[in-house]
C-alpha cells in the first residue's frame, strides 16, 4: 500500500493507551535513548511539542537542521523530528550507510503538497515558450524531493525563511526573471524587501489554464510566485496586527514572511523563525511582543523569556496540525524499532532525485555561509 507521499506505507508498531501511559512513554524514551545515544541522533523542528522538542539533540528552523543534518557523520541513525520534507532533505545531505527516520510518515506539509512535478514542469514549458528571459526556478525548502531535483536541473537553487534574500539576490545574478515556489508569500514579501514591486509580480495557479496567465503577462513580469501558502500563517490578519497597535501600544508585532503582504506590511517586524527567537532574545526585560507564528514555538518563546511579555498574534490556535503528528509515543516506537534492529520508517530518496537536489542543496549552503 502507497502512503499520501506515493511511497510504501510502513506501519510502526502500536504501543497502546493499554501498554504505556503518557507519562510512562516520556520515562522509557529517557532512558532508551541515553542507551542508544552512540547509534542515534534526534533533529526537532521548532514547531514540534515540548514532549518532542525534549529529546531532539539539535533544535532550529528548515536551514539550521539542514546545516546539522550535512555535519553529522557518526551516527547510524538519524530520527527527524518534523514533517516528511524535511527527513528527505535529511537523508540527501547524509551518508549512504546512514538512515533517516520519521516518527509518523504521516507528518506531511499542506504547502509542499500544493505544487508536484508534472505541474512545475507543464507550467516551465509554457513560461519559456512565453519569454526569452532567462527564468532562474527558486523553490522554498518545504517542497517534495522531485521539486528540489527540478530546480538543480534547471540551474537554480533553494531557499528557506532566513536565507530567501541572498538567495533571490543571487537567482537575479543569474537571470533576468524568477520563479518561486510553492509560497507566494514568502516570494512576495522577500521580493518586495529587495525593491522589486507588486506591479513586476503574477501568480500562477496551476488549477488554472496556463496558470491563469497570459504569456504577455509572463514576458512582461519579473518575478512568478506559485499560488502556494502555509495554512498556519494564513491565519494571521492585518486586523489583527491593527488591534494590538491599538490597544497595546507598546507591543511588536512580529511575523514569519510566510504570513500574505497586508499582515507583514502592517507589522513592526518580519523574519524566520531563527529571526523570531533571536530577536526576542536579545530584547531588554520588560518587552512585550505578539508574535506572528506557529503557537507551539510561541508558547516555547513565553516559557523561555519570563521576564517578557510574548504572546500570539491571533486569538485562535495557529497549529501546525502536520508537525502534531509527531508525538513521543511514535518516537518512542522509532527507537525501540532501532533497538530490535528492525528500523521503521526510513526515508529514502532515489538516486536520480538525489543527484540534482544535492547539487541544489549543497549550492544554497554554499551561498548561506
Amino acid at each position: 500500500m502507497l502512503d499520501l507521499f506515493g511511497k510504501e506505507e510502513v506501519h510502526r508498531p502500536i504501543i497502546s493507551q493499554e501498554e504505556l501511559s503518557d507519562e510512562e512513554v516520556l520515562v522509557e524514551l529517557r532512558k532508551i535513548k541515553e542507551e542508544l545515544k552512540d547509534e542515534v541522533v534526534v533533529l526537532g523542528h521548532h514547531y514540534q511539542q515540548d514532549d518532542v522538542i525534549e529529546f531532539a539533540d539539535y533544535k532550529g528552523d528548515s536551514l539550521k537542521l539542514a546545516q546539522d543534518a550535512a555535519l553529522l557523520k557518526d551516527k547510524p541513525y538519524i530520527i527527524f523530528c518534523g514533517v516528511h520534507f524535511m527527513a528527505e532533505t535529511a537523508d540527501m545531505l547524509t551518508g549512504d550507510d546512514q538512515h533517516v527516520i520519521l516518527p509518523d510518515m504521516q507528518a506531511g506539509c499542506s504547502m509542499a503538497d500544493m505544487a508536484n512535478r508534472e505541474e512545475i514542469d507543464k507550467a516551465w514549458d509554457f513560461m519559456r515558450k512565453s519569454t526569452n528571459d532567462k527564468i532562474i526556478p527558486i523553490t522554498y525548502i518545504n517542497c517534495a524531493a522531485t521539486l528540489k531535483s527540478f530546480v538543480g536541473e534547471n540551474d537554480g537553487t533553494i531557499c528557506t525563511s532566513s536565507n530567501a534574500q541572498n538567495i533571490i539576490k543571487w537567482a537575479f545574478d543569474q537571470g533576468q526573471k524568477l520563479l518561486f515556489f510553492p509560497d507566494q508569500h514568502l516570494g512576495r514579501n522577500t521580493c518586495h524587501d529587495l525593491g522589486i514591486s507588486l506591479d513586476e509580480m503574477v501568480v500562477y495557479n496551476p488549477n488554472m489554464l496556463n496558470g491563469g496567465l497570459t504569456s504577455e503577462q509572463i514576458d512582461k513580469a519579473k518575478v512568478i510566485l506559485w499560488y502556494g501558502f502555509c495554512s498556519v500563517h494564513q491565519g494571521f490578519t492585518a486586523t489583527q496586527v491593527e488591534q494590538i497597535k491599538k490597544e497595546k501600544p507598546d507591543t511588536t508585532v512580529i511575523v514569519h514572511p510566510e504570513c500574505n503582504f497586508e499582515v507583514v506590511q502592517a507589522a513592526h517586524d518580519n523574519g524566520s523563525t531563527a529571526y523570531i527567537i533571536n530577536k526576542i532574545k536579545e530584547a531588554p526585560a520588560g518587552s512585550k511582543f505578539a508574535v506572528g507564528t506557529e503557537i507551539n514555538l510561541v508558547n516555547r518563546l513565553a516559557n523561555d523569556f519570563p521576564d517578557k511579555e510574548i504572546t500570539s498574534l491571533s486569538p485562535y490556535q495557529c497549529l501546525c496540525t502536520t508537525m502534531y503528528r509527531v508525538r513521543p509515543r511514535w518516537l518512542l516506537a522509532s527507537f525501540r524499532a532501532i533497538k530490535e534492529n528492525k528500523p521503521i520508517n526510513i526515508i529514502k530518496v532515489d538516486d536520480k532525485t538525489k543527484e540534482y537536489s544535492l547539487k541544489a542543496l549543497n549550492k544554497m549552503l554554499e551561498l548561506s555561509k
